[in-house]
């Protein structure tokens, strides 16, 4: 009977011992992945920002990506009110 008791005790301390190994693997995962979305939100501005600076280059800064967006934009006003 003795023995029952102690191999339950073993098993109960064991199954919280694996619970709470559970939770800081899990904590451990949020955390990677929280630093994995900040370093492709990092890469993504980084890309854009190299995108935006070829774009100037390339157009020898005639074309600046904020005069190309309102453009754009005045060119599809123009368009609806022609129609």
């Amino acid at each position: 009977m003795k023995l029952n008791s102690l191999g339950a005790a073993s098993l109960l301390a064991l199954s919280l011992v694996m619970i709470s190994g559970c939770d800081q693997v899990e904590k451990s995962a949020q955390q990677v992945l929280g630093k994995a979305t900040e370093s492709a939100k990092q890469a993504i501005d980084d890309t854009q920002k190299a995108a935006e600076q070829a774009l100037s280059e390339a157009t020898q800064g005639l074309i600046s990506p904020e005069k190309q967006e309102e453009d754009a934009e005045n060119n599809a006003e123009s368009d609806t009110q022609e129609t």
